[in-house]
């Protein structure tokens, strides 16, 4: 039986990544609440850079504007930073629409 997270996306690497500068706080399922700063958001996951205490395969929930509250885990972690994976698929209009909240310059948006 395998230990790791059962997750429905499959790692698709190769998304479109969108950098953003996004607080949140992160509800550990052992550590309680954590502080957390969102670099990087896909329609499958995000990276934070300010992953102290953080290990792979740990869950955690966010809430993130649009979306509301969803659970990710954590797929990998280097230096100060970790890898989440949604634990379910997010529509690309709900997306598109996150995007435009946490990102309010154009210019660091990818062209759609």
């Amino acid at each position: 039986m395998s230990a790791g997270a059962q997750l429905s996306v499959t790692d698709q690497r190769r998304m479109a990544r969108h950098p953003v500068d996004h607080p949140v706080i992160a509800e550990h399922f052992g550590k309680g609440d954590m502080r957390m700063h969102i670099a990087n958001i896909s329609a499958n996951g995000f990276m934070i850079d300010d992953a102290d205490g953080v290990n792979r395969g740990e869950r955690i929930v966010v809430r993130l504007p649009v979306i509301g509250r969803i659970e990710a885990y954590c797929i990998w972690c280097r230096d100060n930073r970790a890898g989440f994976q949604f634990e379910r698929i997010i529509r690309v209009d709900d997306f598109l629409a996150l995007i435009d909240t946490i990102q309010p310059n154009p210019r660091l948006r990818k062209m759609r």
